[in-house]
């Protein structure tokens, strides 16, 4: 009776299979994958038990995926119908969602259909996700490889899939050739993440075979895939013109002179990208001129982030020629290049230019007397400019005085980050003095400026003006007992009631006293979220009486969640007063020490 049953369904199974090329080509790179080792993987890790109840042969699993009789429990229609009204995640009680074999969207049947809903279900239920019909998010969920192998053909079952971020999931590199594969059943997806994913050359390869498929592909993000450096082409030469790429990230891959160069090539297809990120590769500033001259092609561009690009003085003389063909740029990064220092003074008027730019990041570039010079020309005039970054450039502070006392031109600033610049008391009090005329003020960071101790005093004013302060850092800045104890007036006057953020570190020339009378007043800062008083590596000091006193004020604030005290000394009493403060006051506030 059993050889007759198992005969039958192999001619039902000769009569009725009906597979097309693209299911013969998937079926048959499967063979030869690496996946023949990512199942030895599968079936090391599976249980007896599980092996026994889930488990079957090959023939057995095809065989399931056409079966349409009736099962053990009932009929088909009727075990998918219990399972889809159990909300539960999956557990042995359950049965497993049968195979259905890879067909085009129109040729899946209804209760097929039902069934890859069903497992898709159980599958984010699995990873502890809600499934999305447009939006799947498995980004950092430790997929492993019996993950990717549930994961590769629920994916037919998704044709209105818009974003799939698979970001940080190590097991996907080496496999992208098979999630590729079933791109073409989401042909409108818009939005694909691959970070750290460990991608290889076969698998950019795979994946610039497939971009035809996605016609719809508005953001691509392979960030932190350091082996895409030196095989780019693999990618871009796939983009075709009329691409609707908008967002472009390469951060940290380990790029080469080559791909820039690569790089440089596609832009004349990509008409409407408006943000390029190909900061941390570090060698790719040799090929900057290329990439310069062919920005001309995207004139939509929004966002040009190069941080860390190895860039040189020349390089912001091409960047200057480009500058006139981005009218909409509003954020430029060029942060954290060293050896462009000196190069801002040929070109730096072309900045001029850009009427739309609200984010400008110079910070740790050497910028040059001479270099600031122009700057403090130029900046003046981006009256769009909200956010500026110009810290870790020491000759700011030298002559920064004519720049800080222009930036009351710009009164749209939000945020103002002027760290380790070697500030003057001269240059201090330009800035402070500035800051009166800034009233969308969000951020101000002074750390790291020395001067700011004992002349706390000269920021208080504006202080007093700027309500929409939310984040205050001031850092290694030689603060005294007397600059705490404005500080806290300023709060207990009600000033600084928007503040989230406040930064005091590394101000080890704060007396106890100080420090008690500051935190005497913090219960005024009703939306502080974050506080930070940890002292300097070398140092260690006891904490005094002020520390109850601490703790009880930090009960009375709402938002707060994190404290940093590293380096100060607890007394045993004084660790079992902050181990149990959450318990006691149904909080969930981290203690940095």
């Amino acid at each position: 009776m059993l050889l007759k049953t198992v005969l039958t369904m192999f001619a039902n199974l000769l009569k009725g299979a009906n597979w097309s090329s693209q299911d013969r080509c998937e079926e048959g790179i499967l063979k030869r994958s690496p996946f023949q080792l990512i199942m030895n993987q599968i079936k090391r890790k599976k249980s007896s038990v599980e092996k026994e109840k889930h488990q079957c042969s090959s023939g057995t699993r095809f065989f399931r995926g056409l079966h349409t009789g009736k099962s053990d429990g009932g009929s088909k229609g009727e075990s998918e119908r219990a399972e889809i009204d159990n909300s539960r995640p999956y557990n042995q009680n359950e049965k497993q969602a049968p195979w259905v074999a890879d067909e085009p969207p129109h040729l899946i049947s209804k209760t097929n259909t039902t069934s890859g809903m069903w497992r898709i279900k159980q599958f984010m239920q699995k990873l502890g996700k809600k499934p999305n019909s447009k939006n799947m998010d498995l980004n950092n969920c430790a997929l492993d490889a019996t993950d990717l192998m549930e994961l590769v053909p629920v994916l037919s079952f998704l044709p209105e899939l818009e974003e799939l971020n698979l970001s940080w999931n190590d097991f996907v590199g080496g496999a992208l050739k098979l999630l590729a594969l079933r791109l073409h059943h989401m042909s409108k997806l818009k939005i694909l993440q691959l970070n750290n994913c460990r991608l290889t050359a076969e698998d950019v390869t795979s994946l610039g075979e497939a971009l035809e498929t996605i016609p719809h592909l508005e953001e691509l993000d392979l960030s932190w895939n350091n082996n895409i450096g030196g095989k780019l082409s693999l990618l871009t030469k796939r983009f075709q013109t009329g691409c609707k790429i908008k967002i472009l990230k390469f951060t940290d891959c380990s790029l080469t002179t080559k791909d820039g160069e690569s790089l440089a090539e596609v832009l004349n297809v990509l008409h409407d990208l408006e943000v390029l990120d190909i900061s941390f590769n570090r060698n790719i500033g040799c090929s900057l001129k290329s990439i310069a001259q062919e920005l001309k092609n995207v004139p939509v561009l929004k966002e040009l982030n190069l941080h860390m690009c190895g860039l040189k003085k020349d390089s912001f003389q091409y960047l200057g020629t480009a500058f006139q063909y981005l009218p909409e740029l509003n954020k430029l990064d060029l942060s954290c290049n060293k050896e462009i220092g000196g190069g801002f003074k040929d070109s730096a008027t072309h900045l001029a230019s850009f009427k739309d730019l609200e984010v400008l990041d110079l910070h740790r570039c050497c910028v040059t007397e001479e270099d600031m010079v122009v700057l403090t020309q130029v900046i003046p005039l981006l009256s769009s400019l909200q956010e500026l970054n110009l810290s870790s450039n020491k000759n700011i502070g030298v002559s920064s005085n004519y720049l800080f006392s222009r930036l009351r031109f710009l009164p749209k600033l939000k945020s103002v980050v002027v760290s380790s610049c070697s500030l003057g008391e001269e240059s201090f009090a330009s800035l402070a003095e500035t800051a009166l005329h800034l009233p969308e003020l969000e951020i101000l960071d002074l750390s790291w400026n020395k001067c700011v101790g004992g002349n706390l005093k000269l920021l208080l004013e504006a202080l007093k003006l700027a309500t929409e302060i939310r984040t205050l850092r001031l850092s290694s800045c030689n603060l005294v007992a007397e600059d705490l104890t404005l500080l806290a007036l300023e709060a207990q006057g009600g000033h600084l009631a928007k503040l989230q953020k406040l930064d005091l570190s590394y101000n080890d020339t704060v007396s106890d006293e100080g420090w008690a009378t500051f935190f005497q007043g913090l219960t005024a800062l009703k939306e502080l979220s974050e506080l930070d008083v940890s002292l300097r590596p070398s140092s260690c000091r006891d904490c005094g009486m002020w520390f109850s006193k601490l703790l009880t004020d930090l009960s009375k604030l709402p938002a707060f969640t994190e404290i940093g005290m590293q380096r100060w000394a607890l007394l045993e009493s004084q660790q079992r007063q902050m181990e149990s403060f959450n318990q006691n006051t149904k909080r969930n506030v981290h203690f940095d020490y």
